[in-house]
């Protein structure tokens, strides 16, 4: 039916239709006598009370604009539909009307009557669009405020016009506070019984519930007036609601109102009351924001006595404070719900009460740091911006990771496991960007190699002993050897370099190694050698890149590096002018690196540009007589001169030859100069890998078989187990000339 009302709708001006718009109504009407209530409003058996009143809210905003335009005088199909609204949305018919259906409903329980348009547009369900903003019905208030959150609940009626009035400052708090507290509201018009058992006589009532408990209260002044009470008489007037300890509820008038007067209204103290009084005189949301703020429960306080028994455990996030505590630190107080979920609890320690707590921890000022469960000496300190996003990310990320703020009682110097210590200094920007990668290198080495800080504005003299100049300073212990980071300050740098001490790529060269290994080179072999300066910035970001190539071309090229700091006459000797200056030996010849990429891959590409070519370009008559008709394995590249993408595979291709050398041969297939072989091939996209296999007796299939890879390794071991696949196949290998 619904359906039906809102095609007509969309066909305006409805004004054009009115013999149809008439039919429809009474068609809907005669419909809608045989229809269940859940299907007349368009909803399923388990629709919330939320989705059954929007979806009333629908046809109702239909109905009225039907019924205006046609001027129809039944409104039958109406009264049944809001009947179907007013049994589903009350839980006792609505599960009267599950189990027994309409029998089971008592028959003078008929439909409300027709409201205006702009009732059921603007003033019926405020707040049922909003997502942060819960409606809470009579079925399911008790179980929300009890559920041992904490809930700011706004109870309204849909015809008060100050209700409409903190509509807009009620949504802009609610998604302020999203996630720290939970918002509601209550429609006193729809659940008339729960708002008179809460005390409900004016709107807007705020409330904030804890554990079902009333545990603040605010009191609207003279800028929301109650509708339609006969005895407000004073624009001073507040009505007034308490809940004392005995549970009853104090209620009344009050003219000029002060806290003191108001509690001495009712012969009871603000000590006597359950609830707590707050007086708003703004429809500023940061107002409201602010005063729910401060009566948000505080962080538990960790004393010298429950600090190390609580902490032995448990995961914490602890604020340490010196004396008066900074607006900030009211913000913490959020903390406790963003940090539920990840079972991280939150509390503080007062270094004035607690001094000697925070100097064996050697905290000195202000911070926050999170202990992660194995002791009191097991924790990380947050040096980056005092904001509660950057609070949360860094308890999230720290209890993950396994870095440690490092004191001259816990400083590896003689320990046998290896450590990485960062050496820095919390006013350095470089110092605390360094300090997230820190955290993700060390849950990739989790197990292999402990991480730690050294804030050098506090250890001095444990900095000056290893003569620490420059923030920041990373240096890995392993054993009595000592190594400094050279490279990027990021966690992929970092693990490159801890990767290449294990297994070193690149060959430290000094004058005489240089002589010997490079000048005395067999003919067969390459050099690429980093002519280079620690000082210098760009040799600096060159480093991991080299490292990188190096290990792109183990086993194809060797690749050293010179120190022409430490070695400065000899790199004068060897006509070094600028750094980095990079060069490759090859045979008799030595060629410089002009390129202006310095990139591993780039830098790859050109090295392996020296070695001999290990494919072989193919022509039409080649690729039939050689390929389709020889008794070799294959593996083609078909590409195109123009084409990025195969210039940047070429260099792969030849490390893929090299590679399968002896078990499979490689050629290069022109597509721009014999586009009529490609386009036999099936060739569509360049570059294109392809494997053709011999296969004994029977020729290759045409097409060959569609290799997806541009990674050398990953081809060759593809081709590789289609060669064992086809083994049992062939009586034996063919052998490759």
């Amino acid at each position: 039916c619904s359906k039906v009302v809102l095609w007509v709708q969309r066909r305006r001006p409805v004004q054009l239709l009115p013999p149809l718009m008439l039919l429809v109504i009474l068609l809907a009407a005669v419909w809608a006598e045989s229809q269940d209530y859940y299907s007349l409003l368009g909803v399923g058996r388990e629709a919330t009370t939320r989705e059954i009143r929007q979806a009333f809210k629908k046809l109702a905003l239909t109905m009225i604009y039907l019924k205006t335009c046609t001027q129809n005088p039944n409104n039958s199909f109406f009264l049944q539909v809001n009947r179907a609204y007013e049994v589903l949305k009350d839980q006792d018919l609505r599960k009267k009307y599950d189990k027994y259906g309409e029998k089971g409903l008592d028959e003078q329980q008929q439909g409300g009557r027709y409201e205006s348009w702009n009732y059921y547009r603007y003033d019926f369900g405020i707040y049922d669009d909003d997502l942060e903003i819960i409606t809470l019905d009579s079925g399911d208030f008790e179980a929300a405020v009890n559920s041992g959150e904490i809930w700011f609940i706004n109870f309204y009626f849909p015809r008060c016009s100050h209700c409409h009035q903190l509509a807009p400052t009620w949504r802009e708090f609610s998604k302020e506070m999203d996630g720290v507290i939970r918002i509601g509201a209550v429609n006193c018009g729809d659940n008339n019984h729960l708002c008179r058992r809460k005390g409900i006589n004016s709107y807007p009532s705020l409330f904030i519930y804890r554990a079902g408990q009333v545990c603040l209260l605010f009191i609207i002044d003279f800028r929301y007036r109650p509708v339609g009470l006969s005895y407000f008489n004073s624009s001073c007037s507040v009505f007034m609601q308490c809940v004392t300890q005995d549970g009853l509820v104090k209620v009344g008038w009050i003219d000029c109102p002060s806290q003191e007067q108001l509690c001495d209204s009712f012969q009871v103290t603000l000590t006597q009351c359950a609830c707590m009084l707050q007086w708003l005189n703004t429809l500023d949301s940061k107002e409201i924001y602010n005063q729910v703020i401060n009566h948000l429960p505080d962080l538990e306080l960790l004393t010298s006595d429950s600090f190390k028994r609580k902490l032995a455990r448990h995961r914490w996030l602890v604020s340490f404070t010196f004396g008066d505590r900074s607006p900030t630190s009211t913000e913490y107080k959020k903390l406790q719900a963003f940090l539920r979920q990840d079972h991280i609890q939150v509390g503080r320690v007062d270094c004035i009460e607690d001094s000697e707590l925070c100097q064996s921890l050697y905290i000195h000022k202000p911070c926050v740091a999170v202990f992660k469960g194995l002791g009191i000496h097991d924790f990380e300190i947050h040096h980056s911006k005092d904001v509660l996003y950057n609070i949360v990310g860094f308890a999230r990320d720290s209890v993950r990771a396994h870095v440690t703020t490092l004191r001259p009682d816990n400083f590896p110097s003689d320990r046998k496991e290896p450590w990485l210590v960062d050496f820095f200094a919390p006013w350095c920007p470089p110092c605390r960007a360094l300090l997230p990668e820190l955290r993700k290198a060390s849950i990739q080495l989790a197990g292999q190699m402990k991480f730690g800080t050294l804030d050098c504005t506090i250890h001095h003299n444990l900095c000056s002993m290893y003569n620490i100049q420059a923030y920041p300073t990373t240096v890995i212990f392993n054993g009595s050897s000592v190594h400094e980071y050279e490279g990027q300050h990021s966690a992929d740098g970092i693990l490159e370099f801890i990767q290449d001490l294990v297994n070193p790529s690149v060959v430290v060269l000094d004058p005489s190694s240089f002589a010997e290994r490079v000048k005395g080179r067999a003919d067969i072999q390459i050099w690429a050698v980093d002519f280079y300066a620690p000082w210098c910035g760009p040799c600096q970001a060159l480093i991991p890149e080299w490292r990188r190539m190096a290990r792109l071309l183990s086993g194809q090229i060797l690749v050293g590096s010179v120190d022409c700091q430490r070695f400065q006459s000899f790199c004068q000797s060897q006509n070094v002018r600028a750094y980095p200056e990079i060069r490759l030996y090859s045979g008799n010849a030595r060629q410089s690196y002009n390129g202006w990429h310095r990139d591993a891959h780039s830098l790859r590409a050109w090295a392996l540009s020296s070695l001999p070519r290990a494919s072989v370009d193919l022509t039409p008559e080649s690729f039939r007589s050689q390929v389709l008709s020889g008794q070799d394995h294959w593996v083609l590249d078909f590409y195109a001169p123009w084409c990025g993408p195969c210039q940047h595979f070429a260099p792969e291709f030849e490390v893929l030859a090299r590679i399968l050398k002896g078990e499979v041969r490689a050629g290069k297939v022109d597509c721009q100069a014999h586009h009529q072989t490609c386009q036999s091939a099936g060739i569509t996209a360049y570059p294109t890998v392809r494997f053709y296999p011999y296969l004994g007796t029977r020729r290759h299939e045409h097409s060959g078989e569609h290799i997806n890879s541009r990674d050398a390794n990953m081809i060759a071991d593809i081709i590789r187990q289609r060669l064992d696949q086809l083994s049992p196949r062939l009586h034996s290998k063919p052998k490759v000339t």
